[in-house]
């Protein structure tokens, strides 16, 4: 038997089962038409949002990595709540802007940028992160040819990494992000041509756990800033501390402590370099603020034993959920929060895997896991999946399909 990962706080139970802002599982997949499904809770995006900008400093800025999860109704119930966007395509440009997000406080980074997606963006007057030399000629280039000035910051590669992040996005050889050491030499670039110098983007990791370590991380950040601004002689307007914050998925783990991470972030903001004094900060989540909102729903269309192991299959799997099969990025697989939801509150009286219905044996949400007594027609709940689902999971995959979507 292998535990399963804590079930996020914000869901509750009628008639044994499993309710999402008080509709149960199955009433839920009669609105999504079918299964599988995910589901969105508002209240609980709402209510995460206030819980950041109650815990950290009111300079910092919250922006919506929308990568995590880009469903329209979700995107425009965060744009909403949040002051910026982050996007990674000119296609979560197009849907930033018709979520009603203002251009001037939407950022674009990510390497391999092409040039239709810097023009489109120099155009709409979103802030390109910069993630080469290269890319910093070009985005000059298209605005001298546009006569356009483009709004230009530049993306630091960090000696220094997130300590204990799950994807480590700073520190060493990366394809992300200008190496610190030559920055100094990119923004005197940008401040020579007619582009506008916004600031510095710093992004070290992701999907950390320990305030200590991001905390640490924020320290070093801020100093860096401050050293490369020295060294151009010219304060940053503008700059994107990263996020890093991650969310309990595996047994063991447990949630980051934001009042501890704002605390001291506020004490460093009582204390900032004097080039940094006027500079405007902003934190870059994704997954934190979206992840524990959302719900899969699946169905179990088999039960059956092999070799004297039981297996209940459904009719979902890896093509919506790759994190949850252990297929994205984990070393070892463990289980994700997983329960029966239509009997939410059923003691476990069996151990069984939960397997998908696509011929590969990686197709598996939970391994060996103790559930309660489940016969098909049963719905199971895969919690944590409002990041980093629909569309970090290849749906097309033998052509089953992409699942239904709701926002509640």
């Amino acid at each position: 038997m292998k535990p399963l990962g804590p079930i996020p706080s914000g869901f509750g139970s009628m008639d044994g089962q499993l309710t999402i802002q008080g509709i149960t599982a199955s009433d839920l997949v009669a609105r999504a038409g079918d299964t599988p499904c995910f589901v969105y809770s508002s209240r609980m995006l709402t209510e995460r949002v206030a819980a950041l900008r109650a815990a950290m400093p009111v300079r910092l800025a919250i922006h919506y990595a929308m990568k995590a999860n880009p469903f329209a109704p979700v995107l425009a119930h965060m744009a909403a709540l949040v002051n910026g966007i982050d996007i990674a395509s000119a296609g979560e440009l197009a849907l930033a802007m018709t979520a009603g997000m203002d251009p001037a406080h939407i950022s674009f980074a990510g390497p391999g940028k092409r040039e239709r997606e810097l023009e489109a963006a120099i155009r709409a007057g979103v802030t390109i992160n910069l993630e080469s030399e290269g890319e910093c000629e070009r985005a000059i280039a298209i605005g001298a040819r546009l006569g356009m000035q483009p709004r230009l910051a530049v993306r630091v590669n960090p000696d220094f990494d997130l300590r204990g992040s799950g994807m480590r996005m700073g520190g060493g050889a990366k394809p992300f992000g200008i190496d610190q050491a030559r920055v100094p030499d990119v923004v005197r670039r940008i401040l020579a041509s007619d582009a506008h110098w916004r600031g510095f983007h710093i992004f070290a990791g992701s999907q950390a756990l320990d305030a200590d370590a991001i905390i640490e991380t924020q320290g070093k950040t801020l100093a860096l800033a401050a050293e490369l601004a020295e060294a151009v002689e010219q304060a940053p307007e503008h700059l994107n501390l990263g996020g890093g914050m991650g969310i309990p998925y595996f047994p063991g783990d447990v949630p980051v402590e934001i009042a501890k991470v704002g605390a001291a972030l506020g004490e460093r903001f009582a204390s900032l370099p004097a080039i940094l004094a006027d500079t405007h900060f902003a934190m870059e989540l994704g997954r934190w603020l979206v992840g524990e909102a959302g719900v899969y729903l699946t169905r179990i269309v088999d039960r059956k034993l092999s070799h004297g192991e039981l297996y209940l299959v459904t009719d979902g799997g890896l093509h919506h959920q790759l994190a949850a099969s252990g297929n994205f990025g984990t070393v070892i697989r463990r289980n994700y929060p997983v329960a029966i939801a239509s009997r939410f509150d059923s003691a476990p009286a069996e151990v069984a895997s939960v397997v998908g219905c696509l011929c590969t044996p990686l197709d598996r949400l939970a391994d060996k896991a103790h559930l309660p007594v489940a016969e098909v027609g049963d719905l199971v709940a895969v919690f944590c999946a409002g990041a980093y689902g629909a569309t970090a999971s290849p749906a097309d995959f033998l052509g089953h399909g992409k699942a239904a979507e709701l926002l509640v």
